[in-house]
């Protein structure tokens, strides 16, 4: 399947989710999370599923009236919290790789992403109000007024994350490398092993195979 056939995949199944009204949020985040690790945790992955979820959201909320705000709250806060396990997932990369010799460089790109976790999150939803009615705008820019005042999840994981990342052992930046052991590829790889192990965790028990 084509990468846009996995977006649309994940649009259906999320505007599905909303639609049914009936745990939004559980059926979100574990949708999100599925997609998520279907391919490498990199930042251009992140960017594709995240508007894929939100397109979604922008979608399953349409025909709500009286719980609408409710429904769109469950289903932002799963795509939030299955942001911020990606966070956690993508640290926990850095900090094994930063076990070996590998290049500043490629920690300097990945801790960048990880500052801007937060910031995609927030965009994604500003593109859900700009797309929809007037009442779902308004629903949308309520919760994101609420997140600049109480936090996000992603956000508070993210401030964790640097706040770990900082304490790691500075790598000379004159360090020659003939085989990187960490390039940017290879920490997306650890990082959606990680991701992957974290989603099954959270998994119910007669899911797991």
């Amino acid at each position: 399947m084509t990468e846009t056939g996995q977006q649309q995949d994940v649009t259906d199944e999320v505007r599905d989710a909303v639609e049914s009204g009936t745990d939004v949020h559980r059926q979100v985040k574990e949708i999100t999370l599925k997609a998520l690790t279907k391919g490498q945790l990199d930042i251009e992955n992140i960017k594709n599923v995240t508007e894929a979820v939100g397109k979604g959201i922008s979608e399953g909320i349409v025909g709500h009236d009286e719980h609408a705000s409710e429904i769109f709250a469950h289903a932002a806060t799963a795509l939030d919290d299955a942001l911020a396990i990606a966070t956690e997932a993508s640290t926990l990369a850095i900090q094994e790789a930063a076990s070996k010799v590998t290049s500043q460089h490629d920690f300097n790109d990945a801790i960048k992403d990880i500052r801007g976790m937060e910031r995609l999150f927030i965009d994604t939803l500003e593109k859900v109000a700009k797309g929809s009615t007037q009442v779902t705008a308004d629903i949308v820019n309520d919760f994101i007024d609420h997140a600049h005042k109480s936090g996000t999840a992603v956000g508070k994981q993210a401030v964790i994350a640097l706040k770990a990342l900082a304490e790691l052992p500075k790598i000379s930046t004159d360090i020659v490398i003939s085989s990187a052991a960490a390039t940017a590829s290879t920490l997306a790889k650890i990082g959606s092993g990680i991701l992957l192990g974290i989603a099954e965790s959270l998994q119910p028990s007669h899911s797991k195979k």
